[in-house]
């Protein structure tokens, strides 16, 4: 009889502490990410070779913003962009400036037990990721935010990779 009273007491006070510890932990998470990050590096590494190459040239340009109202935008440029000779660029311009940035925007939810942000993408650039959940491992370091993609299928290349971008504040 003790021991199910005691395992009453520990189910009904013991639970609610454990999920507000994880409800404490996600929302210290959330202000910690909150506000605008700038582009350090962003690099893919090919699976199951190891192989690692830069992902828009050695030194993109990008950034991502969380807001405290739960939505968020991301854009990223190459390093190698060429602005147009032209008042208007042309059509084969206009193309390489396409190709040469990743822009989204919409809603992000964050798990801190599984240290995964998902981007719930609303509008893109390019309408390919119109509509997914982007979901990214993260990891904070100082004032440095490294996400991950999972494995998948590099848009750039057709090869299964890992995508690693490291942002700095």
């Amino acid at each position: 009889m003790q021991r199910a009273v005691l395992l009453v007491f520990v189910g009904v006070f013991c639970l609610p502490c454990h999920l507000r510890a994880q409800t404490d932990q996600a929302k210290s998470i959330q202000q910690a990410i909150f506000g605008m990050w700038k582009l350090v590096s962003y690099v893919r590494e090919e699976l199951p070779s190891g192989a690692k190459s830069d992902v828009m040239g050695s030194h993109p340009s990008g950034y991502i913003n969380y807001g405290r109202d739960g939505r968020m935008i991301v854009i990223i440029v190459g390093s190698h962009r060429t602005k147009p000779v032209g008042e208007i660029a042309t059509p084969d311009e206009a193309e390489a400036l396409i190709k040469s940035m990743v822009a989204y925007a919409g809603t992000y939810t964050i798990d801190s037990e599984a240290k995964v942000v998902t981007h719930h993408v609303e509008i893109s650039w390019d309408q390919s990721r119109t509509g997914t959940d982007q979901v990214r491992s993260y990891k904070l370091e100082g004032n440095r935010l490294r996400l991950t993609t999972q494995p998948s299928t590099d848009p750039a290349t057709g090869k299964n990779t890992v995508r690693t971008l490291i942002w700095e504040r």
